[in-house]
């Protein structure tokens, strides 16, 4: 069927999947398969079309070759691009072996130097045997990404050796991560070697915005609606992280106005725009307006422009988009979308109120600590808790101009010093559906509720450290 010894023959052979199911690609052999669980698509391919039982070996799949087998599921968009549906989960990280390693001999990078990636379009309404795949090719990381990814590696491994496996998040890195990995959070956990606490098992993986970058380049999409920031990967032989070489470039616009900044850039945008900070920050460093920061898109970096009073007051929480109440009701907080928003790397931007204006004061990257990632997650878990209830309303308050307002019983900014939650709606008349009855008014929707951190943890744990 292929060579073992060969990468070019094995790519070719793999190719021949494209535009095919498995069940197409492998026979009738493939309906005794037994497999069960979120990775079985690769389990039977790995199994019934490379002929090899699937393992889970610190060596690549084809060890002749160096090539390790991973696939992964798409989502199609309105124009027709591929997407991720998710990050690419790569091996388990061995808390208790992987700080003794240096990362080019690293158990990490001896398994994952070289991909050889099938990606297959996901429908909840197929049986997994009838995914068609689209993409499939191999995949080497270049020079200016290895750089970085190295640089995250570092960094988790750092961590590790600091006693703080357990503190571990996503948001650390910028395109490598250590996601959370384990059928069930009781075996989830793992002794680390320079702490008693135990950690939550995680693995490497590749965040989905590298993953979609990967899947352009496959799909060879457009590549020029992509600017870079770093121009020069050298660059990053001379500085510890992107961080630096990013801060390094706003820097130059501190303690000016945004019309300032403008005219020194010589571009005229349009401040009442949405995209008008957006723009701003693409101009700050050197990108052009009709293209995207690559290097922020492959780290799913969250951009967030701020404004800050003379007495250090932010006037507004930040919010994020509306939550869905059936979704929360059905997943576990594990699964859910805020707690992978918690482990997101963030880049705030600072502009102060000075008297007569405001002028751009900082920068920041941040990614939210430990111990308030676990008080968002209690915060969720009371959400969900009065969604499955139906407890939503829980009375009525009249102002003193007669005006009467619910209260509900969602956490309130008075209940938690990190996030709560309130309206997202412009009118009570924008709702989303309920999977539970609300008691009170005994309807199957309610008005748009989101999720906001607190101004006054914005501006305690992030903009005055």
């Amino acid at each position: 069927m292929y060579d073992v010894n060969s990468v070019d023959s094995i790519i070719e052979f793999a190719k021949k999947l494209k535009g095919q199911t498995l069940r197409e690609a492998c026979g009738s052999e493939i309906e005794k398969h037994e497999y069960k669980g979120k990775g079985n698509f690769g389990q039977i391919l790995e199994k019934f079309y490379f002929g090899y039982e699937p393992n889970s070996d610190a060596e690549p799949d084809f060890i002749e070759a160096g090539i390790e087998l991973k696939s992964s599921p798409l989502k199609t968009l309105k124009n027709g691009e591929f997407r991720s549906k998710e990050r690419l989960v790569l091996n388990i990280i061995n808390y208790l072996e992987v700080h003794k390693e240096e990362f080019e001999s690293s158990s990490f990078w001896k398994k994952n130097a070289h991909l050889l990636l099938v990606f297959y379009l996901h429908d909840r309404d197929l049986d997994i045997l009838d995914y068609l795949i689209k993409l499939v090719d191999g995949w080497q990381y270049p020079n200016e990404d290895l750089k970085i990814i190295k640089h995250d590696w570092e960094r988790i491994n750092q961590k590790i050796k600091d006693g703080k496996a357990h503190e571990l998040s996503e948001g650390d890195t910028f395109y490598l991560g250590a996601c959370t990995k384990g059928s069930t959070a009781l075996k989830s956990y793992r002794e680390q070697p320079f702490n008693d606490e135990k950690a939550k098992q995680r693995a490497y993986s590749l965040k989905q915005g590298y993953v979609n970058h990967i899947i352009a380049n496959i799909a060879q999409e457009e590549s020029a609606v992509y600017g870079k920031i770093i121009e020069q990967p050298e660059i990053l032989d001379e500085v510890q992280s992107i961080e630096e070489i990013v801060i390094s470039k706003f820097q130059n616009f501190y303690g000016k106005s945004a019309e300032l900044i403008e005219q020194e850039l010589g571009i005229e945008l349009n401040n009442k725009a949405k995209s008008y900070f957006a723009n701003l920050t693409k101009a700050m460093l050197g990108i052009e307006l009709d293209k995207k920061i690559e290097e922020f898109e492959k780290a799913d970096l969250q951009v967030k422009t701020i404004r800050v009073e003379q007495n250090n007051r932010i006037e507004q929480s930040v919010s994020f988009p509306a939550f869905d109440f059936v979704q929360i009701y059905n997943e576990s907080w594990r699964e859910s979308e805020l707690k992978d928003l918690t482990e997101k790397k963030f880049l705030f931007l600072f502009f102060k109120n000075n008297g007569n204006e405001f002028v751009f004061d900082k920068v920041k990257f941040w990614n939210m600590p430990f111990a308030d990632r676990n008080e968002v997650r209690r915060v969720w878990l009371r959400t969900k808790k009065i969604i499955q209830t139906g407890e939503i309303i829980k009375g009525y308050k009249t102002d003193k101009n007669g005006k009467v307002s619910r209260q509900l019983n969602f956490p309130k900014k008075t209940e938690s010093y990190v996030w709560h939650v309130r309206p997202h709606g412009q009118t009570a008349l924008d709702t989303k559906p309920l999977p539970v009855m609300e008691k009170e008014t005994q309807e199957m929707s309610f008005t748009k509720q989101c999720f906001w951190m607190n101004w006054d943890y914005l501006r305690d744990e992030i903009y005055l450290k």
